[in-house]
């Protein structure tokens, strides 16, 4: 059976442009809460292939979108190659070894090593498969190996970025060493998502905005396009998401072996659909606080859609759903996405 969201990301006329959300298993979902409330914590939810796929499928039935996104979280990578990660209430996942030397970078499990213990991540895939409907998509993903080695360096979220920075500027083959090292595992982990599974894949760089232009692409998105490069190769069938945020001023050089390119919400979509809407297909963007009112969400939709007249385009928020955006806004969004873009 053909599904909708697939063929849009190869860029095949649908019937309407498809819809998702990014983070749409979620804090914004009672029925979520319930379930990460009986798993004890996030970590706890990750490794619950049952409870990981009752969360992945539940914005289908409740809130109506296209694809399903794989529950997960890109720091399991890290965590796996052989970091202490925990979720801390109020402050996000920590790392109590940050990497800070060329030791520490040796001493992390790599390639196949890392990819193999995610077994918990493959056995979600092959449960959601078995209870997705068929006409639905479900989107494996990963973290972009910057986005993930900044974690790595500074140990939790950071505003400043200024350890990962550092050794970027003072040591940058000790960086690239770790890049390519995260890039190994991520190449040999999205490969076996797609044999779980999975039907589409997305890369989310959300860090990509602290770099200047250079630098992004010297030290980001050369290694994202190792990926995409990798798994084309494979699985040329299998549509490729590429979701930097934050760098609408670099468009001019985006180019790479993959299919769909995620517009965030600070890049106007007409400068994207200028710049790459020949090449590949587009993604969002709408501001995700235009959530909080169904009147602002309409009127957002209407303009995207008139820029993009329904080709070549999937709708989705310019970043993930804030937890206390109520449901009926979030099922309002996805429903006028369909209505609005209907061919």
């Amino acid at each position: 059976m053909s599904k909708i969201f697939v063929d849009a990301c190869l860029g095949k006329k649908t019937p309407y442009s498809p819809v998702w959300m990014m983070r749409q298993a979620g804090r914004y979902l009672p029925e979520y809460l319930k379930v990460r409330a009986e798993a004890g914590d996030f970590l706890n939810l990750c490794h619950n292939p049952k409870k990981a796929c009752e969360v992945t499928l539940q914005p289908m039935d409740i809130v109506g979108v296209d694809a399903a996104i794989l529950f997960s979280d890109i720091l399991v990578i890290p965590h796996e190659m052989g970091m202490h990660l925990e979720f801390v209430k109020g402050e996000g996942p920590l790392f109590k070894d940050p990497i800070t030397n060329e030791a520490e970078v040796d001493a992390l499990l790599g390639g196949k090593e890392a990819a193999e213990k995610l077994t918990y991540v493959y056995e979600t895939i092959s449960l959601i498969q078995k209870e997705l409907a068929p006409d639905k998509a479900l989107i494996g993903f990963t973290g972009a190996p910057w986005t993930l080695v900044t974690y790595m360096i500074e140990g939790k979220g950071t505003k400043t970025y200024n350890l990962c920075k550092k050794l970027l500027y003072t040591q940058p083959e000790l960086m690239h060493k770790l890049l390519a090292k995260v890039t190994q595992v991520v190449k040999y982990y999205m490969e076996k998502q797609i044999e779980a599974g999975i039907d589409v894949v997305q890369i989310f760089d959300s860090w990509a905005a602290a770099l200047e232009e250079d630098e992004y692409f010297e030290f980001s998105w050369k290694y994202m396009i190792e990926i995409s490069d990798y798994l084309k190769e494979k699985y040329p069938n299998i549509p490729i998401i590429m979701f930097p945020k934050g760098i609408g001023q670099y468009l001019d050089r985006i180019e790479g072996n993959f299919d769909v390119f995620g517009v965030d919400w600070s890049t106007p979509m007409e400068l994207a659909k200028e710049k790459l809407g020949d090449k590949y297909v587009l993604q969002g963007n709408m501001e995700p606080c235009r959530l909080y009112s169904k009147e602002q969400t309409t009127k957002s939709i209407e303009k995207i859609n008139n820029v993009m007249q329904g080709k070549r385009h999937i709708f989705n928020l310019g970043h993930g759903i804030l937890p206390d955006v109520p449901v009926e806004n979030a099922k309002h969004f996805v429903s006028e996405c369909q209505r609005i873009s209907k061919n």
